[in-house]
């Protein structure tokens, strides 16, 4: 099973071009600048057009559009087998997928949850069984580190991933973080295609599952 992933198109989809083959498509979030309703709206018609066996999106926390609407609400504005998960999970082709786009609290942006209890929370959601997790942002030290030399990743995170072990864990958030990294039993993809200009700089990645 091959999927095709990228995240942090930041409303700038349209001018990605001709995206690689792919049985899965995958967004892990920022799909716009400002989660305004004409951008979500544009976004939602570009991904639904796009030629896949299955696509899937998060939220960012940009991404204000989708606070406070379900994920039935969401999931009514889609294609068949255009799925948006949001503290939820699907099974494709036997394949458990699990996404969420809480990251820890910055300046109030969307989604954002305080360290600790509030946003332990959401990754206890997590099942074991998950092979491929979806989050907006990245576990902590790892692809995390900012312009500044600041690891931005969430220790809360980090601890749940290594407990339940999922075969990928996708995130964007910390554009400077693009590229993959191994552990012995996780391969963690950063998949920000902006970088920290917001300037169109990295290509969509793919792997076999």
């Amino acid at each position: 099973m091959k999927i095709l992933f990228l995240s942090d198109t930041h409303g700038l989809h349209q001018k990605l071009g001709d995206l690689p083959q792919a049985d899965i498509l995958i967004h892990s979030g920022d799909i716009s600048n400002r989660g305004r309703d004409a951008e979500v709206e544009d976004f939602i018609k570009w991904f639904s057009t796009l030629d896949y066996h299955y696509k899937i999106f998060i939220a960012g926390n940009h991404d204000f559009y989708f606070e406070g609407k379900t994920v039935g609400n969401i999931q009514e504005m889609l294609p068949q087998n255009t799925y948006y998960l949001c503290d939820t999970g699907i099974m494709i082709e036997g394949l458990n997928i699990w996404g969420s786009p809480v990251t820890p609290w910055f300046f109030d942006w969307a989604f954002n949850r305080k360290r600790g209890e509030d946003i332990t929370r959401h990754w206890k959601l997590i099942p074991e069984n998950t092979d491929i997790l979806i989050t907006h942002g990245p576990p902590f030290g790892v692809l995390d580190r900012t312009e500044a030399g600041v690891n931005a990743g969430c220790e809360d995170l980090l601890t749940k991933v290594n407990l339940i072990k999922p075969k990928y864990h996708l995130f964007g958030h910390i554009h400077e973080g693009y590229g993959m990294r191994e552990s012995s039993h996780t391969t963690f993809v950063n998949g920000s295609i902006l970088d920290q200009n917001y300037t169109i700089k990295n290509q969509p990645i793919t792997f076999e599952i």
